[in-house]
């Protein structure tokens, strides 16, 4: 930007409101004048870049869109850096929050306490079994009902055909991978994190295996139309996917420009067929071949299958059942056990039947269950769940839907992981994503306003009003501040919550201010009242400026004498060393003050704020 020689620039960042706010913050940060024009490109084919270099645009048509991305990006960090640091003086440990982590950190805590209030409660059911399948009755809450019911069928030894419906089906194949969908089939069918799905998935992609992986798209544009049929052979012929019959190629069921944003759906490229896979990672190989196989699917022909559906009569009780009998498996003959997009839905076939017809039952059976309380989030449903979130409060032409975005969500999980509000459990492939006290103690205090997605459909809502000339960014940062103006003036402490206190150790004395405990955590000393301001930081300015450092040895004496003796100390003007005793006294609301008192003289310096 800064050349002589170059007299323009073209933008060629991601065709995208982030793309878009990338290349301003470079181009302002370097302090460029110089005119420059925009490439805006979704696909990485040849003739897709020559097109859009043929027809690129003045930078200043996208002036709203940056406007748009730059307030998302202010508003994001006034809403953090308040809020976290709001909740963290109320509560006392360092509390994250966010517009997009505390929503997701209140559904796992959410989800958790529908488990912890969930009641199990017994249900029967009564069975019949004619020759070939089998019936099942409604729920029944009584067992002396369902006993009933189960003495007048055997008494009738028959049940009467009052339906039989017969319908040819067709499962269409699933779509492309984005990010998100990645990483929900990793997790669940692999066990890998979604950290570790975009990880392996960004080294593929640094290997020029697959295409650029932090998407969320699940389709192609149209000018890559012609090359499917040679890269699914060869995906077929490299990943061993049937690859004695060439796979059918249906382009049209991937293909539509129109649902791709800044990038298409995740797909193998052609480097695969001069690639020696032999030494890649196994994590990069199983992730690689999820991509294949998911690339072979989704061009595929449907899954045809006939499907019955019988109900029966006996005794004057009608009982149901559901058949389902495969034609054609089309893209399931490739897919088989290691698709994840539909799990157990397969259900026995129904022998012929019509209507009318008197069937013997083999068998009478009560069946006893229990409901069961909500699963646990899994990374893969968490993700579903931030995919979805206040999506339907959004209008259907924003950028962005759910909390959260492809390139985002995985590092949210990860964050809420090591900030410890969230911990994995279990021994199954998939972990279970469960709070800790932690994470629901800050659930607990944060309002409403905060957790819920209803913001970000808000924010998005004005954010496309700002891409379309509509709606004002300085109106829209007033509200930002407004409402963070509000939350931090109106905010009340919520009594009787107690937080998790990380890193925290021993006491080392009371307050010199307040008289309550003194204990040591992760960055200092802190009084344990919320309401006093005491705190010997260990990286400590004062003791820095005379170089040394407050140990915890030295911060004890403090606290309990108020004073302590140190020797060569070092002037920063003169570079002597003296010796000197330091005094610790406080201001008026808690915080720490240092009075140095010279042992040669007598004399003191003036006092210093910690």
């Amino acid at each position: 930007m800064g050349r002589e020689d170059v007299d323009s620039i073209v933008e060629a960042t991601d065709a995208g409101r982030e793309g878009e706010l990338i290349f301003r913050l470079v181009y302002h940060q370097c302090k460029c004048k110089k005119p420059f024009e925009r490439l805006w490109i979704s696909s990485m084919e040849n003739a897709a870049i020559r097109e859009g270099f043929a027809s690129l645009r003045p930078g200043t048509e996208y002036d709203a869109l940056y406007e748009a991305a730059l307030c998302r990006e202010r508003a994001d960090w006034i809403v953090g850096i308040n809020a976290t640091r709001l909740f963290s003086c109320k509560y006392g440990p360092t509390l994250n929050v966010g517009r997009v982590m505390t929503p997701t950190l209140a559904m796992v805590c959410g989800r958790e306490a529908a488990i912890s209030g969930f009641q199990s409660e017994p249900f029967y059911t009564v069975q019949l079994v004619p020759e070939g399948f089998a019936a099942n009755g409604e729920r029944m809450k009584e067992k002396t009902e369902a006993e009933k019911v189960v003495e007048e069928c055997r008494m009738a030894g028959t049940a009467t055909v009052v339906k039989a419906e017969r319908k040819d089906r067709a499962e269409k194949p699933p779509a492309l991978y984005d990010l998100t969908s990645l990483q929900r089939d990793a997790n669940r069918q692999l066990g890998y994190t979604a950290q570790q799905t975009l990880d392996y998935t960004q080294s593929l992609y640094e290997k020029k295996l697959v295409t650029y992986p932090r998407t969320d798209s699940r389709y192609l544009t149209e000018d890559m139309a012609g090359m499917l049929p040679g890269l699914v052979g060869l995906v077929q012929k490299k990943r061993n996917i049937s690859p004695d019959a060439p796979a059918p190629v249906n382009a049209a069921q991937v293909i539509n420009g129109k649902k791709v944003t800044d990038h298409h759906a995740i797909i193998p490229t052609k480097t695969l067929e001069s690639a020696d896979l032999a030494d890649l990672p196994s994590g990069e190989l199983a992730v690689l071949d999820l991509i294949a196989l998911r690339l072979v699917c989704a061009v595929g022909d449907p899954c045809r299958y006939s499907e019955t559906a019988v109900t029966l009569e006996c005794a004057g009780h009608q009982f149901k059942s559901k058949g389902k009998t495969v034609t054609d498996p089309g893209w399931r003959a490739y897919a088989t056990a290691a698709d994840g997009e539909k799990d157990g839905d397969d259900a026995p076939p129904i022998p012929a039947l019509s209507e009318d017809a008197e069937l013997p039952l083999a068998k009478v059976e009560l069946k006893e269950g229990k409901t069961t309380p909500p699963k646990r989030f899994t990374e893969d449903t968490l993700l579903q769940s931030m995919e979805a979130a206040g999506a339907e409060e959004m209008p259907e032409d924003v950028e962005r839907k759910g909390i959260g975005t492809s390139a985002t969500r995985a590092a949210i999980i990860e964050k809420l992981v090591q900030k410890g509000f969230v911990g994995r459990k279990g021994d199954k492939k998939a972990k279970a994503l469960v709070p800790t006290d932690k994470g629901r103690a800050l659930a607990a205090v944060v309002p409403e306003q905060i957790q819920s997605p209803t913001m970000t459909a808000e924010w998005e809502e004005k954010l496309l009003g700002i891409e379309k000339g509509g709606y004002a960014p300085d109106d829209f940062m007033r509200e930002i501040a407004g409402m963070v103006t509000d939350l931090v003036k109106n905010y009340e402490t919520v009594k009787g919550v107690q937080m998790d206190m990380p890193g925290k150790g021993m006491v080392i004395g009371s307050c010199p201010h307040c008289g309550a405990d003194v204990a040591e955590r992760d960055k200092g000393w802190f009084c344990a009242s919320r309401e006093c301001r005491f705190v010997l930081w260990k990286d400590n300015a004062y003791f820095k400026k005379i170089g040394k450092h407050l140990t915890a040895g030295m911060a004890e004496k403090l606290v309990k004498e108020g004073r302590i003796k140190l020797k060569d100390c070092k002037s920063q003007r003169t570079g002597r060393t003296y010796n000197a005793d330091v005094l610790l006294t406080t201001e008026e609301d808690g915080r720490a003050k240092f009075q140095m008192e010279f042992d040669n003289s007598g004399k003191k310096s003036g006092g210093k704020k910690n």
